[in-house]
């Protein structure tokens, strides 16, 4: 049985390989061979899945932001097109990743209509205001979509979607962080300091936009707190030089490490951050933070004025129950001094994190419950065992 996977980023890298281990134990329960083509990243292939291409360095978000990645992404596109043509697949789970996903969805709907397609984790057009033909894109070409936020099932639902909530799949990854006091001592926190992850990138775009302004936040924070001491886990290796340029260019006490991510966010007193899966993480961790996004401006312009999209929030914390739980900062909002002002505030007012350790628990209730994967997984696998016709003639049947 063989299964093709397509998604991008860091964050779809690390879904699909939580999605690749649960479908491989419901294939070792049935007694099924699985055979899992991707396109993804490292922790993809670690899980057992075939890449075809790595497209966790050529993701953006943005107008501007996209173009040096165009040409990357349509090779890889082609590539994937071609061995669909060669190697057709029992069924194909595409993970967010929007524009890429849909090429090669359309491509099948076109010249394999037999192939059934899963949407799985959603791009979030349900957030924005600017959603219709995306929407309906999205739904065209799936024959069953998985949801991970209520909202988001609830929305795919009025729609008339094939939709099925299955829970956030962080809550089956949980389990695997230490608590606090093993990943202080893992990683030789001594009891004086202050310690503040900061989480600047996923996507390259990001070290430009966002990294600056939270290097000169943390800046900020080191002359008004002596003790701090702040830890830098990297999404991928590939950062390194640039992020140790910077702290040398700000002259931070900082730790860069890689492959300990899970002791870092464990082990923060703090937390400042893009907006992004890893805002749940620390959410589900108890850690305050303090959350900030930019774009290029020409791209925020646009989408703001021209396009005039709007959205309720940014932040997958504040999406899951869709209300503020974190301060976001984003854009012109997201200055050095908004952000040492929100952070002094959670590293010194007890009110202050206790409430938003609260809400994280409000935030907890609406994720569903532990085994998202492997709900995930058996939707699939149904769905490979039914066939797709039954799902095609009730996908284009008038009500």
């Amino acid at each position: 049985m063989r299964i093709f996977i397509s998604t991008g980023e860091v964050s779809g890298d690390l879904q699909g390989s939580l999605l690749i281990a649960a479908l491989q134990r419901q294939a070792t329960t049935v007694g099924q061979e699985l055979e899992i083509v991707a396109l993804g990243g490292e922790k993809m292939a670690a899980a057992g899945a075939s890449l075809l291409g790595n497209t966790t360095r050529i993701s953006s978000f943005g107008l501007l932001e996209a173009l040096p990645y165009i040409l990357p992404t349509l090779q890889i596109q082609r590539q994937a097109i071609k061995y669909l043509q060669q190697n057709p697949p029992d069924i194909v789970v595409l993970i967010d990743y929007m524009g890429p996903n849909l090429a090669i969805a359309n491509y099948l709907r076109r010249h394999s209509p037999q192939i059934p397609i899963v949407y799985y984790i959603a791009p979030q057009v349900w957030v924005s205001s600017l959603t219709t033909g995306d929407t309906q894109k999205i739904i065209d070409v799936s024959n069953k979509l998985l949801a991970i936020f209520p909202a988001e099932a609830r929305f795919f639902a009025e729609k008339q979607a094939n939709v099925t909530w299955v829970g956030h799949p962080l809550l089956d990854r949980m389990e695997e962080f230490p608590s606090r006091e093993v990943a202080r001592g893992n990683l030789g926190i001594a009891e004086n300091t202050i310690n503040i992850a900061l989480l600047p990138a996923s996507r390259p775009q990001e070290l430009k936009y966002l990294m600056p302004v939270m290097f000169q936040t943390a800046k900020l924070l080191q002359e008004k707190l002596p003790q701090v001491h702040f830890w830098i886990p990297l999404s991928l290796e590939f950062y390194r030089n640039k992020v140790e340029q910077s702290l040398q260019e700000y002259g931070l006490q900082a730790t860069i490490i890689s492959g300990q991510q899970k002791e870092v966010l464990a082990a923060a007193d703090l937390a400042i951050t893009k907006c992004g899966t890893v805002n749940l993480e620390l959410g589900l961790l108890q850690v305050p933070q303090v959350v900030l996004y930019r774009l290029h401006p020409f791209t925020y312009w646009v989408a703001t004025k021209i396009l005039k999209v709007t959205f309720p929030f940014a932040s997958p914390v504040n999406l899951m129950v869709m209300k503020e739980i974190v301060s976001e900062f984003i854009q012109e909002q997201a200055t050095p001094e908004n952000l040492t002002q929100a952070a002094m505030e959670l590293l010194l007012n007890p009110e202050r994190k206790q409430q938003m350790q609260a809400n994280y628990r409000e935030m907890r209730e609406n994720m569903g419950e532990v085994g998202v994967c492997d709900r995930a997984a058996s939707e699939i696998f149904q769905l490979m065992q039914t066939g797709t016709n039954n799902y095609l003639v009730k996908k284009f049947e008038k009500p």
